[in-house]
C-alpha cells in the first residue's frame, strides 16, 4: 500500500492544470445507455472511479474505449447484452446506481445491485426509486437488487418532487425522463454545475430539457436519443482543493481552467479569510492578501452554497487561522473523520455532532496520519504543506478516486511531496 510523504517547505508558485470533473463524468458515462449511437466525452479525468464505471458499462455490453491517454472516452451502447448491474462492481462505487434510470428508460426493465455502504454517511437511494415510481415504474427490492419494470409502453412523464435536494437522484431522474412519454417536472431539483453539464450533453443527444441550473427542471420526453461529443466540465472540487494550497502555505498559484462561478460561495469565504482570488484569461490566480489567515465560519449547503466536498480541505486551512472558526456540516453525517488526524498534527478541534469548532494555532507539526475518505486524504496533504517537519499520509488509495497526479501537480508548484510504498 502506498503512502504520501509531505514536508512543509514554504510558499508555492506556478500553475496547476485542473482536470475534468469526476462527478460530472461519472454521470455522463451512463448517458451512453440511453442511445444506440456513440457518445464521446473529452476532458475526462483519469481516475479509479472512472475505470470502475468503465468496467460496469462493459459488463452490460457497452463498448468503452479510452483514448488520448485517458482524456477521451469513446462509448457505444448499440448492442447491449445485459440490463443487470452486478453487486461485485456496484459495491465499489455509489455512482453505479446511475445506470438504473437509463436502462429502465430505454429497455423498460433493469436489475441493479444496491450500492455498498459509505464512510461519510448513509446516502440512501430511496429518492431515486421514488422518482421512477412517479414515472410509473414498478420497483421491488429483492436479494440486494433493485428490480425495476416500466409500464407497458415505457415510462410516463410525471411530477417528481424531491423532499430534499439530491444530486444523484436528480441526475438519475433526469436521464430517465428524456425517454419517458410526455412531460416530467423535477421539483426541488439539484442545481449543481454537474447537473447543468449533464443536461447540456443530453440536449446535444436530442433531449428536450428546460430549467437546468434551477430548482425546477422540465423534460419533454422524446422517442429516441442520438449520439454526441461533449467536453466534461472543470472539476470544481479539485479546483477548490488546489486553490487552498497557496492559501495554506503562502505563495501564488494559478489554477488553469477555473472560474469563480463554479465556486462563488467558496470564493467568498476565501476572501473573508484574507485570500485573494483573481480571474485570469487562463483560470484563477490565488494568493494570501497578507500574513496570517483570518477565522471564518462555514456551513455546507447544496449548490450554490459551500460544497460539502471542500469542508475537510477548508478545515485544514482554518487550523492555523487567527481566531476561532465554526464549521457546520449539513449534507453528510460522519464527515469530520479527518479532525482526529489533524489534531495529531497539533490542531485544536472540538467536534459535537454536525459541528466542528476550530481554534487556530500558530503552526501544525508533521505526524503520521491516516486517510479515512477521499476528501479527508487530500485535507491531510494540504495540512502537511504548511506543517513543520514531515507528514506521512497512509491509506492514500482513497485519493486515487478523485485526484489525478496529485504529487506531480503539487511538485510542479514547488511542494516537497513524494509517493512511496509503505515500509
Amino acid at each position: 500500500m502506498d503512502q504520501i510523504i509531505v514536508t512543509g517547505n514554504g510558499p508555492l508558485s506556478g500553475q496547476i492544470p485542473i482536470a475534468g470533473a469526476k462527478n460530472a463524468c461519472l454521470t455522463l458515462m451512463p448517458a451512453t445507455l440511453l442511445s444506440e449511437e456513440p457518445l464521446t466525452l473529452t476532458n475526462a479525468p483519469r481516475l479509479s472511479d472512472i475505470r470502475t464505471m468503465t468496467t460496469l458499462l462493459q459488463s452490460l455490453g457497452a463498448e468503452v474505449q479510452s483514448l488520448q491517454d485517458g482524456q477521451v472516452l469513446a462509448m457505444s451502447s448499440h448492442d447491449l447484452t445485459s440490463t443487470r448491474a452486478e453487486y461485485d462492481i456496484v459495491r465499489k462505487m455509489r455512482a453505479s446506481i446511475l445506470v438504473l434510470g437509463p436502462l429502465l428508460a430505454r429497455f423498460g426493465h433493469a436489475e441493479v445491485s444496491l450500492p455498498g455502504g459509505c464512510a461519510i454517511g448513509a446516502r440512501p437511494v430511496d429518492l431515486h426509486l421514488k422518482a421512477f415510481e412517479a414515472m410509473g415504474a414498478e420497483l421491488e427490492l429483492r436479494d440486494g437488487y433493485v428490480h425495476a419494470k416500466a409500464p407497458v409502453g415505457g415510462l410516463r412523464g410525471g411530477i417528481v418532487e424531491f423532499p430534499f435536494v439530491s444530486v444523484g437522484a436528480t441526475e438519475n431522474a433526469l436521464m430517465a425522463a428524456t425517454l419517458a412519454k410526455g412531460t416530467t417536472v423535477l421539483m426541488n431539483a439539484a442545481r449543481e454545475p454537474e447537473i447543468v453539464d449533464l443536461a447540456q450533453c443530453l440536449q446535444k443527444m436530442g433531449a428536450q430539457i428546460d430549467g437546468e441550473g434551477t430548482s425546477e427542471i422540465t423534460v419533454q420526453g422524446v422517442d429516441r436519443l442520438g449520439g454526441a461529443t461533449h467536453r466534461v466540465v472543470t472539476d470544481r472540487i479539485e479546483l477548490g482543493t488546489y486553490m487552498l494550497a497557496p492559501a495554506i502555505c503562502g505563495g501564488e498559484v494559478e489554477c488553469l481552467g477555473g472560474t469563480i462561478n463554479l465556486l462563488a460561495a467558496f470564493c467568498e469565504k476565501l476572501d473573508a479569510a484574507g485570500i485573494s482570488v483573481e480571474e485570469t484569461p487562463n483560470g484563477l490566480k490565488v494568493a494570501r492578501k497578507g500574513g496570517r489567515v483570518s477565522a471564518v465560519d462555514v456551513t455546507t449547503e447544496p449548490f450554490p452554497g459551500f460544497p460539502t466536498d471542500l469542508q475537510a480541505q477548508m478545515m485544514a486551512l482554518l487550523c492555523t487561522a487567527e481566531g476561532t472558526s465554526v464549521l457546520e456540516e449539513k449534507i453528510f453525517e460522519n464527515r469530520f473523520m479527518h479532525a482526529p488526524e489533524l489534531i495529531r498534527m497539533g490542531a485544536s478541534i472540538d467536534v459535537h455532532g454536525g459541528t466542528a469548532t476550530v481554534k487556530g494555532v500558530d503552526h501544525l507539526k508533521g505526524a503520521p496520519v491516516m486517510a479515512t475518505d477521499l476528501r479527508a486524504s487530500v485535507s491531510l496533504i494540504l495540512a502537511g504543506l504548511a506543517a513543520e517537519g514531515e507528514t506521512v499520509v497512509s491509506r492514500v488509495y482513497h485519493l486515487d478516486r478523485g485526484y489525478e497526479h496529485v504529487v506531480r501537480k503539487l511538485e510542479g508548484v514547488g511542494a516537497k511531496i513524494e509517493r512511496v510504498k509503505e515500509q
